[in-house]
């Protein structure tokens, strides 16, 4: 089997961090969130991959490459942004197996992929929300989808699609997007995956859900932050720092310093960063990053940034009231 996964988008919402670096290598809970997509599928058998780029994309493939040799990668560029169905359009010349897996490059998700593959048949991932407005989202009949719909105006459904496409029959999938770009089907002025799929149900194919419970977004910061939390109560490291509290969870990387300070609960301290009698918690330090006499909540620090603080002296009387901005 071959998961595609397309990571062409320019990551507008994490602005300023993707002016340098792609949305999926911005660091999470101690790696790059596409590390930690590519380390489940490794884990779950797959070892082979279509990676769809743009924006950045020679970052990713370096990445890849340098970190993941073991996985066999195929790199294609969406020279236009024109959807997520002509994203996996363009990786269809890489397709070489009968199933293909579709992972949206900017989730983090916790789900058994073999007993989905288990079910032998085309399934997609859905996860009830509040807000299904936000969301494709899947209309069921006995059992099997019987439409989907793009980020519907009504409440038709609560089953958001999370970016989890298991794809049995590829050679009907391939067929579908031929048809949605020959006729240039489009749904807010897009080429839709959701459209394809439709096409695919309406032809015949039998179409089912499985639950992902454990689908973090990392779109925006956010969510980004949420993740980290999610990460780091799952594999935050042990590592002890003479004249440094640590509130676990968090993550230190082996070569980040840090002196006098405190970090945490959920800091991730990325390689080659310097901490310098700070405070830093519920944050992301990205590599290189120097932070001295700071306090730093709810966070990102982009790479090689230097962020410099000042400690303030007072001479309060009583029943005073000092507020600092």
């Amino acid at each position: 089997m071959r998961a595609v996964i397309p990571v062409a988008g320019f990551g507008t919402r994490l602005k300023p961090h993707t002016y340098s670096l792609p949305k999926v290598l911005l660091n999470v809970g101690g790696k790059a969130i596409l590390g930690h997509i590519l380390d489940k599928l490794l884990d779950d058998g797959i070892h082979k991959a279509t990676f769809v780029v743009g924006y950045l994309g020679d970052m990713i493939q370096k990445y890849v490459q340098d970190n993941y040799p073991s996985i066999k990668s195929d790199f294609v560029v969406q020279e236009e942004m024109l959807g997520l169905g002509h994203a996996i359009y363009t990786a269809v010349p890489t397709f070489d197996d009968d199933e293909i897996f579709i992972i949206l490059g900017d989730t983090v998700f916790d789900v058994d992929i073999k007993s989905v593959l288990e079910v032998k048949k085309t399934a997609l991932g859905v996860k009830e929300v509040a807000d299904p407005s936000r969301f494709g989202v899947a209309v069921m009949k006995d059992g099997a989808i019987e439409r989907l719909v793009e980020k519907p105006k009504e409440p038709i459904s609560k089953l958001a699609l999370v970016g989890l496409y298991y794809i049995r029959n590829q050679k009907l999938l391939v067929e579908s997007l031929n048809e949605l770009i020959e006729k240039d089907i489009r749904t807010k002025g897009e080429l839709q995956l959701t459209d394809a799929l439709q096409i695919m149900i309406d032809k015949g194919e039998k179409v089912t859900t499985f639950p992902v419970e454990g689908w973090y977004d990392c779109g925006k910061p956010e969510t980004l932050l949420s993740t980290n939390r999610y990460l780091l109560d799952k594999n935050g490291t042990n590592r002890k720092v003479e004249n440094v509290v640590i509130n676990h969870p968090v993550f230190i990387a082996e070569t980040a310093t840090v002196k006098n300070s405190v970090l945490g609960p959920y800091a991730t301290i990325s390689d080659d960063c310097v901490i310098e009698d700070s405070i830093v918690k519920n944050s992301i330090i990205s590599s290189g990053a120097k932070v001295y006499k700071s306090m730093l909540s709810d966070s990102i620090i982009g790479s090689n940034a230097v962020i410099k603080g000042n400690y303030k002296k007072l001479n309060a009387g009583d029943s005073s009231e000092i507020e600092f901005y």
